[in-house]
């Protein structure tokens, strides 16, 4: 299919638009992560450090909760109402989510109204992240140009990988210009207007987005509907289900547990483990076009298999090696290779899953299997890793992502073998 110029720049700014909402979206919400041991005391006041931060990453993890809940409600209001009015109201609410967050009075002032509040702000966050991913995925998928989907589908995970990279870097350079003191008293509270700001700016490039789908179809009475999605097209969504389980678990281990991975079993100093996932979360970043336009190339289906059985061969040997390095180069060049292997799934993620489904029901679809695979498999990984840990069965939690990698590997075989999914509709 031939483009003129003109429809051309029209979807390359869309995909910039699109993926920089997503950016914002991730940048606030693992901002909180970092930033978590300077406010953690504001929040829940108690002597023991380990307490406060057990109370911050309680907060956290309710955030993953409201993952199906947004993938639900998202879907159903991209389906219905279109793919940019529910972009513009995950980052609009997101945007009050870190509002919320940076203005919140302490617990020395309001007493258990600020955890309460505190709660009631990550649950927005919570249920932001999970309508932004399969909204995003969508739409990025239907205006990305045909025969290059796959790699301007890609910057999906390039903008959710620089949200935490930017996220990194702004505590970095507040932890420069503030000392302890002042970063516990209000240094902070930064980074979360920071993080409003910039979604602010994002919204207003969602406005001027074009809508991707018709009138016809947002009519349809299938469209959004849950009883559609799972009467006839339930295939498709237990096929998503099937391999992002194993995605997103391999994706949470290589990425935020790695770091407590590193320090914890390979005794590697903190600020060494660090200085290796930031360079290692870089490489991953830029990988994610190479690996997506390669998609072009052999197809989806040869990406997601070539992705799963990779992983299955190459996940024991990486860990176990792993777990007897505290050098940081050999430790960085075994990271960014099993990253590498994520890499083939992580690129088309977003575009496999909504290659799946009609329009009527993409959105919902994407989002919904999105949302539970990873809320179960990926926001798990960390605690199911550790829980291993402490029962002296730590290798068993390596054989648990391999198992998980053959159950992706079985249904990327049930993927269609073109590289263009019938369902796909421009």
């Amino acid at each position: 299919m031939l483009y003129t110029r003109e429809e051309r720049n029209t979807r390359i700014f869309a995909i910039i638009g699109a993926s920089s909402g997503n950016l914002v979206e991730w940048f606030d919400f693992y901002v909180y992560a970092y930033c978590a041991i300077y406010f953690a005391q504001a929040f829940f006041p108690s002597r023991e450090l380990t307490v406060q931060l057990l109370n911050t990453a309680g907060v956290f993890a309710s955030g993953f909760l409201m993952r199906p809940v947004g993938g639900w409600l998202f879907g159903r209001i991209a389906d219905q109402r279109g793919r940019k009015s529910a972009m513009m109201i995950s980052v609009l609410m997101m945007c009050a989510g870190s509002l919320i967050i940076a203005c919140l009075p302490t617990y020395a002032s309001v007493g258990a109204w600020a955890p309460a509040l505190l709660l009631m702000a990550r649950l927005i966050q919570g249920l932001s992240v999970g309508g932004e991913y399969g909204t995003t995925a969508t739409y990025m998928s239907e205006v990305a140009l045909r025969g290059q989907r796959g790699f301007m589908a890609s910057f999906q995970y390039v903008t959710l990988i620089g949200g935490q990279l930017l996220a990194v870097l702004v505590v970095v350079i507040l932890q420069q210009c503030l000392d302890e003191v002042q970063l516990k008293a209000w240094g902070w509270r930064i980074s979360f207007v920071i993080g409003a700001g910039t979604a602010l700016i994002s919204l207003l490039l969602r406005r001027s987005l074009k809508e991707t789908t018709t009138a016809e179809v947002r009519g349809d009475k299938q469209a959004g509907s849950l009883s559609a999605l799972f009467t006839h097209h339930w295939k498709a969504f237990v096929t998503v289900l099937g391999y992002t389980a194993g995605g997103s678990l391999i994706f949470y281990t290589f990425t935020t547990y790695m770091q407590k991975y590193l320090v914890n079993t390979a005794g590697m100093p903190a600020k060494t483990a660090s200085y290796v996932m930031t360079a290692a979360l870089f490489c991953y970043m830029c990988m994610q076009p190479l690996l997506g336009a390669l998609s072009d190339r052999i197809g989806r289906r040869a990406s997601m298999l070539w992705f799963s059985a990779m992983g299955a061969i190459c996940v024991v040997p990486i860990l176990t090696t792993l777990r007897t390095i505290t050098s940081p180069l050999p430790a960085f060049a075994l990271i960014t290779a099993a990253l590498a292997v994520v890499s083939q799934y992580t690129s088309i993620a977003g575009l496999v899953k909504a290659e799946m489904f009609p329009p009527q029901v993409r959105a919902l679809g994407v989002g919904l299997s999105y949302a539970v695979a990873n809320a179960a498999f990926g926001g798990s990984a960390e605690y199911v890793a550790l829980k291993f840990k402490l029962l002296g069965l730590e290798s068993s939690f390596y054989w648990y992502v391999v198992a998980m990698m053959v159950i992706a590997f079985l249904f990327a075989l049930r993927l269609p073998r073109q590289a263009e999914y019938l369902h796909h509709d421009h």
